[in-house]
């Protein structure tokens, strides 16, 4: 498989051409990737209502006390949803660092190490923080370091 990336100033919004030699499993298999990450909402709950909250606006996700939580910004939602299954539908932006919790790199502000070796995230434009486990560090540092070469790149 070819990946080609074509800047052009012209362009209004992002498009993706997908070129193959038949319509096969891969094919549509991409094409619903696609689709999924660009529109992609999650349904989660608060009280008595459902809402429908963009992927992007996600800061992070964490499981406690049996109940999992979705964070965005100012509110705190609740999923019906178990973390594994989370993590499995969720686009390449997130990513665990810790048994309980998978964040948005996207969202990512600053990244605190202590002495003790434990690391904070922070997000920007909000008090809401989360801790990387020593045995997430590793693997967060170079999802980050993924993500600016896709993103500078």
């Amino acid at each position: 498989m070819k990946i080609k990336i074509e800047i052009d100033d012209a362009m209004d919004d992002l498009e993706v051409i997908i070129k193959a030699k038949q319509l096969d499993e891969d094919v549509i298999a991409i094409q619903k990737r696609l689709n999924y990450v660009s529109d992609y909402k999650l349904s989660v709950f608060k009280q008595d209502s459902e809402y429908f909250i963009p992927i992007q606006e996600i800061l992070f996700i964490e499981a406690n006390d049996s109940r999992i939580y979705v964070h965005t910004i100012q509110k705190i939602f609740e999923s019906h949803e178990k973390l594994y299954q989370l993590e499995a539908k969720m686009p390449i932006q997130f990513c665990r660092i810790s048994k309980s919790v998978l964040v948005n790199i996207k969202a990512i502000y600053a990244l605190d190490r202590s002495f003790s070796g434990t690391s904070t995230i922070r997000f920007a434009h909000c008090h809401k923080q989360v801790h990387v486990s020593r045995h997430y560090y590793k693997f967060l540092k170079d999802k980050l370091n993924e993500m600016r070469y896709l993103y500078e790149n």
